[in-house]
């Protein structure tokens, strides 16, 4: 290999760490021009939050946090506008006032917020570059006390891709879920929208081929797609160009609503954690994309340790078909998180909860994904003085975390505490750290020190007129570094 073959490479790595994208940690060259890969902190990231509410009653927060890095450079921005008025690079440079943000954050270890009242809201693009891109963090969180839906429905603002998985959409006669397809190119994206149902495909030839203007935003009803209601459904959103971010917004007409995340990628153990103690109902429903039948052994990791449930020790999904079991008040006034193995051959699923809490006219609902690991670090924004819960699960060996509270957005300093997650238990957190002087809002931030892996979820709880309302938020890697190879010379100029 040429020493401007050499160089090339180093470029293309570079170019890697500047966009955000991964590569192995592992990486070394083919013939030992590079040593091990270092992780060094991502230098831009991108994302989206949908449309809040179509109410006017709605009051919609948003919450932007970067955590302080090391190795990050202080300099860079962070802000949110709307993604009707986003522009690209070079059109910011000639004319910035068109793009003036919504909410711009001024410091990393300091969140900032903003509010929006009524059904106007739009759907928001948000570009965080330099020392502010590595775990960049934003809450949208919307409450309303009445009409259907109502309660509080919370969700992150995500990044955009190409593929996307929604066990536990429905088309029911009580139910409303759109998805909301957001586009923050400058060229239209074309997104296909396939559902799966207890016998398989549901035929929905509306789905195909969606159109997704550049800087626009889509909402399309489900059941619109299909001619007969489903209870359970499984939602395949793929790009066929271009790329979005898709949000399912869920209201239900007795048992209000919230946000629909994305499950973690198709695998063969999944991790679901941080249903809480008083959940009066719990349904799991999960969907094999591959042409092998799954068997799966579910079990809950409570606080003290991981016990089966009685009467659903394993659930078997067909091939393309979409399985659900109500597990009912699965954790009997604990808190817990449900892990599924496979109970033989290991086939990918993905699988999502849709849980209660209240009774009768008083219940409020959330959904919980299956998530990936907190990894290295995680965060979570929007949280307030009272009414944030953590829930850690260590589905193998036991683990220690450190979790920190930021400043307030009107203020305060910043406090942290280490906790042990012990082997195959849920450890909830009902009183996380909280910064000292609290003014506002504040994020918090998971830090993996030491053990095994360890999985999580925040639920933020707003109760009103004897209504549990609340959502939950589960608390994956933030991708905040990447891995690239270390060159052993230099490459920085290119030699014939």
């Amino acid at each position: 290999m040429n020493r401007t073959t050499q160089s090339l490479i180093a470029v293309v790595v570079v170019l890697g760490a500047v966009t955000g994208y991964a590569a192995s940690s592992g990486t070394q060259a083919s013939d030992g021009g590079a040593k091990a890969a270092a992780r060094l902190p991502v230098e831009r990231t991108s994302l989206l939050c949908p449309v809040p509410s179509a109410s006017d009653l709605a009051e919609t927060s948003y919450t932007a946090f970067t955590p302080r890095s090391s190795g990050a450079e202080g300099k860079g921005t962070a802000e949110l506008l709307p993604v009707s008025k986003a522009l690209t690079d070079a059109a910011k440079q000639e004319d910035k006032k068109k793009a003036k943000p919504f909410l711009s954050q001024k410091k990393p270890g300091e969140p900032v917020a903003g509010e929006t009242s009524g059904g106007d809201s739009p759907a928001l693009i948000g570009t965080a570059d330099g020392g502010f891109a590595p775990g960049w963090s934003v809450q949208q969180t919307t409450t309303y006390a009445v009409g259907s839906g109502r309660g509080v429905q919370g969700t992150n603002c995500t990044a955009p891709d190409t593929d996307f998985w929604f066990p536990g959409a429905s088309t029911a006669k009580d139910r409303s879920d759109y998805i909301h397809l957001t586009n923050p190119d400058d060229s239209a994206a074309v997104v296909d929208v396939q559902l799966y149902g207890p016998n398989g495909v549901v035929k929905a030839e509306v789905g195909e081929a969606i159109q997704v203007q550049p800087h626009s935003s889509v909402p399309v009803l489900l059941s619109t797609l299909t001619g007969k209601p489903y209870t359970n459904l499984t939602m395949h959103v793929t790009a066929r160009s271009g790329r979005v971010a898709a949000h399912v917004q869920s209201s239900d007409e007795k048992l209000g609503g919230d946000w629909l995340p994305p499950s973690a990628d198709p695998a063969s153990s999944l991790v679901l954690p941080g249903i809480p103690k008083d959940a009066t109902s719990v349904r799991l429903v999960a969907f094999t994309p591959g042409s092998d039948d799954a068997d799966l052994k579910v079990q809950l990791a409570s606080p003290n340790g991981t016990i089966t449930p009685a009467g659903h020790e394993n659930l078997h999904v067909k091939s393309g078909m979409t399985a659900a079991v109500d597990l009912g008040d699965v954790t009997k006034g604990e808190p817990g998180s449900l892990i599924l193995t496979p109970t033989d051959t290991a086939v990918p699923v993905v699988a999502g909860l849709r849980v209660t809490r209240g009774k009768g006219s008083k219940q409020e609902t959330a959904f919980i994904p299956a998530t990936d690991a907190v990894g290295t670090r995680a965060t979570v924004a929007d949280n307030r003085a009272k009414g944030s819960t953590l829930s850690l699960v260590a589905p193998g060996k036991s683990a220690k975390v450190k979790v920190t509270a930021s400043a307030g957005t009107g203020g305060g300093s910043p406090a942290s505490k280490t906790y042990t997650v012990k082997g195959g238990t849920t450890l909830e957190i009902a009183d996380p750290p909280v910064p000292e002087g609290l003014k506002g809002q504040y994020a918090l931030t998971v830090e993996s020190v030491s053990g095994g892996e360890v999985h999580g979820s925040r639920m933020l709880a707003l109760p009103e007129d004897g209504i549990p309302m609340f959502t939950v938020q589960t608390l994956p890697d933030d991708r905040g570094t990447v891995a690239v190879p270390r060159a052993e010379r230099d490459l920085s100029v290119l030699q014939k």
